[in-house]
């Protein structure tokens, strides 16, 4: 919402310097509670990074050259996204792990040098305020479903519902949930855009997103998955991420491109096929090195489609200029979601089952989620109807 009032480049810059700042304090840290904290300044500057980059091509381009713009940013996403594990193995195998937050400190200075010459800043003419009550009550909602989600994922699956302690957090989620409803009503300029629910393409663009936060979050765990399954080094685990790396690498721009000229429906369906397939082949890849493989090939193109160009493309062709970065503010959100949650069910499954075992049912679920979202995905509009609006 800062850049949709300030411009672009203001907030974009400040947006990495927070993160810049965030990973110098980890890089410093000595102790777990220090971590946490330059953790959280690193989140805090992130979450303002790809969508305001995000509404930036909206800015810049029209609606038929944004599939191939946002593959090309998807390809930079989802190989950073991927190569983290790789990187971290390798470099861990001679340095500690302060010095892999050090990476991201000359990475941070180039980019406020080149923001602050090229990125355009337009400030908004319409909206004049901010809405710190609705920024607070969203706040409160998420903090509180993201400390009950965690709270989840650390217990058994004896888990105790009927303690008021293990409910608390979830009660209070759903109570600044509705305030938040009530006092988005009735603000001039919301930072939750309750129109935007009446949209169906948006709507299935926050389903879609939800569903590809779970399959970020089982990535995750697949470098733990390749230690059990084939009984190697965490750092050779690293080193075999990379038919995901590469599938990602490849397929973002040419996902991207073919958006434009296709539409973002048909896309958005191979997607899905794609990762599903990838999925579930890796829940039944067992010892077998070539299924594994093979899967992180689908998954990684799977991937470049939906962390990628796709669901940004729908919410910047169904909003307007004003709400661009606010909209894909939202899709992080959705997308944090689906992580959260996932996280929280993997930590549950993981500590009732034996590691393999529980790796692959939960790779089979996210295969299951993954198919139904196809059904979802019919639900959209093809290109020209979607930047019709």
């Amino acid at each position: 919402r800062l850049s949709d009032i300030h411009g672009r480049r203001k907030i974009y810059i400040l947006a990495v310097a927070i993160f810049g700042l965030g990973s110098l304090w980890v890089a410093l840290s000595h102790n777990f509670s220090s971590l946490l904290i330059g953790r959280a300044v690193q989140g805090f500057g992130a979450s303002g990074i790809f969508p305001v980059a995000s509404a930036l091509v909206g800015d810049l381009y029209p609606p038929e050259k944004r599939g191939q713009i946002l593959g090309i940013i998807g390809a930079v996403f989802g190989l950073a996204f991927l190569m983290g594990p790789f990187i971290a193995g390798v470099l861990l195998n001679f340095y500690s792990w302060n010095v892999l937050f050090t990476i991201n400190i000359p990475i941070t200075i180039i980019l406020i040098y080149y923001s602050n010459k090229l990125i355009p800043s337009v400030p908004s003419k319409r909206i004049q305020s901010i809405d710190w009550a609705g920024i607070a009550t969203l706040g409160l909602c998420l903090a509180s479903l993201t400390y009950g989600l965690n709270t989840l994922s650390g217990l058994s699956a004896q888990f105790n519902w009927g303690t008021i302690l293990s409910i608390a957090p979830f009660i209070l989620a759903f109570t600044s949930f509705t305030f938040l409803v009530r006092i988005e009503k009735r603000a001039e300029f919301p930072i939750v855009e309750l129109s935007f629910f009446q949209n169906r393409q948006i709507v299935i663009a926050g389903m879609l997103a939800v569903a590809t936060g779970v399959m970020q979050a089982c990535f995750v765990f697949i470098p733990k998955f390749v230690v059990s399954s084939f009984a190697v080094a965490s750092s050779t685990a690293s080193f075999m991420l990379t038919p995901f790396v590469l599938a990602t690498a490849f397929g973002s721009p040419i996902f991207g491109k073919m958006i434009d000229r296709y539409g973002v429906k048909i896309i958005v369906i191979i997607g899905l096929l794609l990762s599903a397939s990838g999925f579930f082949l890796l829940s039944i890849s067992g010892s077998s090195t070539a299924v594994y493989y093979s899967s992180g090939v689908l998954i990684g193109l799977g991937m470049s489609v939906l962390s990628g160009s796709s669901l940004r493309y729908i919410i910047l062709n169904n909003t307007s200029q004003e709400d661009r970065a606010t909209s894909q503010g939202m899709l992080t959100i959705f997308i944090s979601l689906g992580q959260l949650i996932a996280t929280a069910l993997i930590g549950v499954i993981s500590a009732t089952l034996m590691a393999s075992q529980g790796y692959a049912s939960i790779f089979m679920a996210t295969a299951m989620l993954l198919f139904g979202m196809v059904f979802l995905a019919f639900g959209l509009k093809n290109q020209l109807a979607s930047v019709a609006g």
